[in-house]
């Protein structure tokens, strides 16, 4: 049977329906519509005016510099950086600071983009390196574009996340080598906190990437109330009373709160009655212990907790700055009884954390680490989050908290670098906190780094900032702190050893002198130059107008005022110099005084014979002569001061390069500059003691250790004790005459020839060695267990694991530089390569890859 198909024409086929028509009218409109609209379509909400100016600026071609609260969006931004990066088939690579938020991020990017899209670089890590999306540690990247990485040919977009890390000392001068060496066509996203100063970061990218858009945003998606809880003794219920003062809506004021003034006042009276009550008390018992000042009743943290938990305002974070003072914490709210979760989050819990930690350690090690405790106050809803912990114990805390498991975490300030931990409140126990020599208040940065935390966007309509009552506490502190436009950022950019001889590999000495002076610092310097100039123009003026009203027929009446200041300052400073100058000889110190005294009597000398001094107008130039003086000690302080700006950062580099060449790294040229084979050993060496590790690598130094001996002797290269103690080990692994011990001494004795080539070029001391530590990682290295490695120690387990994190990748890099090392040092390589595999084992090689 044959089937006959009927032909219909044109005109009688039915046509689309009308949603049909609708549905293919959008699809040309998005076809047709700019990659920014496309991307906003995709997003289930509608982008602030900030996000919007951002993604359209880096459509255009632009950098973008975002600069807004945490939690208000930033990252759209970065994340239509990537979208776009896919759209034209280019690479995106997005930086963070530290390791711990690029495994957080690599996380994110693969739940959106997929595990195939996306890879992960932090130097002791490396998944699928040439991805379309990489992310990375700032080191990684800089890395990277000293050795021309071939991946970075077609890379056209680099998320900088918490830009404003560039102000960290030992960290910061990494993101200005990125931002000034990236190739122009790369497109820089800045994510930056709203920093005071931040058209100045901006107009620095400008000068030297281009076009750059700033975009601040200062409101919070969530706004933010400011408390302080006080307490009248511990009979009594905290009260949480607000910072500001409300208006007819209810809403917080930029005004103090009288009513909160007014109880300080009341509770300052109550302990001054108290005081009074103890000392008649005291007297009536004989003992006399003078005056002591009345102090109110501090809130004592299991109370703040329970009643935070009453106000139903939790889930918490609570800043105390002190690693102790968070795990003292969680014990005093275990003590006090407190439950925080119920019996089904308890059970949710306990499943969390024992899915977690299956197959990462060992019974031994989860043991040294006081597990048992550590889980038991996690299912009662505590839980402490610090820099002492190990990486598997802090994700653990995170994603407990960020799924509602956990009410309140007790964190020391490293918790508000980029973590995605949001609250509802944050409590702040001190304004001021130890940096390492003694307390000092919290900055209004810090403060608003750590209270931006509070309020979760989609969740919460007011997130609250709260301030426990304590010593010597007022209001006006806190207001202060809550209310300033955040911290000024500024450069940290040094010059380092690493730095000069990767530079000088592909440039010459010149273009890379030109090279530093882009830095920020630079920049920086020269803006505070400018006004310094103004005031050379003036006073350069004024000592004209001085030397024409002193002009003498007789002779050049100014050189003899210079003499006289000449003469005026040796004899008010040259002894008083001389005398606090150390002489390797009595001899040599009365030459030293003969000399000067000498010098003294020549320029009288020369004073006396002037032919000014014969002018019968002496006396009414001298009148002009000694406003000349004055007018020119300021004109050279201020030219002094002038000079240490300009070029500063480039000086710094030229002595730099004068301690390579005495060493032998680089050669001359003529005016020109070349590495020789020492420069290249030199290049591959990124640490905080460069120099010191190279040097010791040329001299053969390690040449004769064993892996182990090898990992013992370098993590004096990294270990930094805490509080300044630290030193020598309690025991060197071979004794005294060992290999261990003798090689340290050499080591030691190393880096004090160095530090004193810095000095004798102005450079500052190189950072100490600290050998405390020696036998710890000799003993992990010789395959002993945690446990035994901290037993009776004084050190965590995270500051072990940290240590021994960057002795790894030390070691990495001096195998990875085997085509450098010196002859008769070539099996070295090998010997790094085995140390590391030995240092980099068990909770050490632990990285939370692959934990969701």
């Amino acid at each position: 049977m044959v089937k006959h198909q009927r032909n219909h024409s044109a005109a009688d086929r039915p046509g689309p329906s009308p949603s049909q028509r609708y549905a293919a009218f959008q699809k040309r409109q998005a076809h047709n519509a700019s990659v920014a609209a496309r991307f906003a379509a995709t997003l289930p909400f509608d982008l602030d005016d900030f996000q919007q100016d951002a993604i359209d600026a880096l459509e255009r071609g632009e950098n973008v510099l975002v600069a807004a609260p945490t939690g208000a969006g930033k990252t759209v931004v970065a994340d239509f950086a990537m979208y776009l990066a896919r759209e034209r088939n280019v690479k995106a690579f997005y930086t963070t600071p530290i390791k711990a938020l690029s495994n957080q991020k690599y996380h994110d990017l693969t739940a959106v983009y997929g595990a195939d899209h996306v890879g992960l670089l932090t130097g002791d890590i490396s998944i699928n390196s040439e991805a379309d999306i990489v992310v990375m540690t700032t080191e990684v990247l800089r890395n990277m574009l000293y050795e021309h990485s071939t991946t970075l040919n077609a890379l056209r977009f680099v998320i900088l996340d918490e830009v404003h890390y560039l102000a960290d000392r030992f960290r910061g001068p990494v993101w200005e080598e990125v931002i000034i060496h990236l190739p122009r066509q790369v497109s820089v996203i800045g994510l930056s906190a709203t920093v005071s100063n931040v058209e100045d970061f901006s107009s620095w990218i400008s000068s030297v990437r281009g076009d750059t858009k700033l975009v601040v945003s200062e409101r919070r998606p969530v706004p933010l109330e400011q408390h302080v809880l006080v307490q009248a003794d511990d009979h009594t219920e905290p009260e949480l009373l607000d910072l500001y003062r409300r208006d007819a809506q209810g809403e917080q004021t930029t005004k103090l709160n009288a009513r909160l003034i007014d109880r300080l006042d009341q509770l300052d009276r109550q302990a001054a009655r108290r005081r009074g009550a103890e000392n008649s008390r005291s007297r009536g018992r004989g003992h006399s212990r003078g005056h002591v000042p009345a102090q109110r009743h501090t809130p004592k943290r299991w109370a703040v907790v329970d009643e935070l938990n009453y106000l139903d305002m939790l889930p918490g974070i609570y800043f105390i700055f002190s690693r102790n003072g968070c795990d003292q914490a969680v014990e005093q709210c275990i003590n006090a009884g407190l439950e925080l979760t119920t019996e089904d989050e308890m059970r949710r819990i306990r499943a969390i954390v024992d899915e977690m930690v299956a197959g990462q350690l060992s019974q031994e090690d989860l043991k040294a680490l006081q597990f048992s405790r550590f889980r038991f106050a996690l299912e009662e809803g505590f839980a402490s989050h610090h820099a002492g912990m190990v990486a598997l114990f802090r994700q653990i805390v995170e994603r407990l908290f960020e799924e509602g498991l956990v009410k309140m975490v007790f964190a020391t300030e490293t918790l508000a670098l980029g973590i995605n931990m949001p609250a509802r409140c944050v409590i702040v126990e001190k304004l001021e906190k130890f940096n390492g020599s003694g307390h000092v208040p919290l900055t209004p940065g810090e403060f608003t780094q750590l209270t931006g935390r509070a309020g979760r966007r989609g969740i919460d309509t007011i997130g609250h900032a709260i301030v426990v009552d304590h010593r010597d506490f007022v209001p006006a502190t806190a207001a202060a702190l809550s209310s300033k436009r955040v911290y000024p950022l500024h450069s940290s950019f040094h010059a380092t050893f690493n730095m000069a001889v990767n530079l000088l590999n592909t440039s010459d000495y010149e273009t890379t002198r030109a090279t530093l002076d882009h830095s920020f610092a630079q920049w920086e310097a020269n803006e505070s130059a400018w006004q310094l100039e103004s005031q050379l123009t003036t006073l350069k003026q004024a000592l004209n107008g001085y030397e024409q009203a002193f002009h003498c027929e007789y002779g050049d009446f100014a050189s003899l005022m210079r003499i006289r200041m000449e003469l005026s300052d040796l004899e008010k400073n040259g002894r008083r110099k001389l005398k606090q100058t150390a002489f390797p000889t009595d001899e040599q110190r009365k030459n030293t005084f003969r000399e000067l005294d000498q010098s003294i009597e020549t320029l009288k000398k020369r004073d006396r014979e002037h032919p000014c001094r014969q002018c019968p107008d002496m006396q009414q130039h001298m009148k002009w002569g000694h406003r000349w003086i004055r007018e020119m000690r300021e004109y050279e302080r201020v030219q002094h001061r002038y000079e240490s700006r300009t070029g500063s950062v480039a000086r710094q580099f030229d002595r730099i390069c004068s301690i390579l060449e005495q060493l032998g790294y680089v050669k001359r040229d003529g005016t020109d500059m070349r590495l020789s084979e020492q420069g290249q050993l030199l290049r591959h060496i990124y640490s905080e003691q460069d120099i010191v590790l190279a040097e010791a690598l040329e001299r053969g130094m390690f040449d004769h250790l064993t892996a182990r001996q090898l990992a013992a002797v370098l993590s004096a290269l990294v270990f930094e004790a805490r509080g300044g103690t630290g030193g020598e080990p309690r025991r060197w692994p071979g004794g005294i005459q060992g290999p261990v011990a003798q090689t340290s001494q050499s080591l030691d004795r190393l880096h004090a020839q160095l530090t004193m080539l810095c000095e004798d070029e102005g450079l500052d001391d190189l950072q100490q060695l600290d050998f405390g530590i020696v036998d710890i990682m000799y003993d992990w290295a010789s395959g002993n267990s945690l446990a035994y490695v901290l037993h009776d120690r004084d050190m965590t387990g995270g500051d072990f694991v940290r240590n021994a994190k960057r002795l790894s990748d030390i070691l990495q890099q001096i195998s990875a530089a085997e085509p450098y090392l010196p002859q008769g040092s070539a099996h070295l390589a090998q010997v790094a390569h085995e140390a590391m595999e030995l240092v980099n084992r068990g909770i050490v090689a632990y990285s939370g890859i692959g934990e969701g």
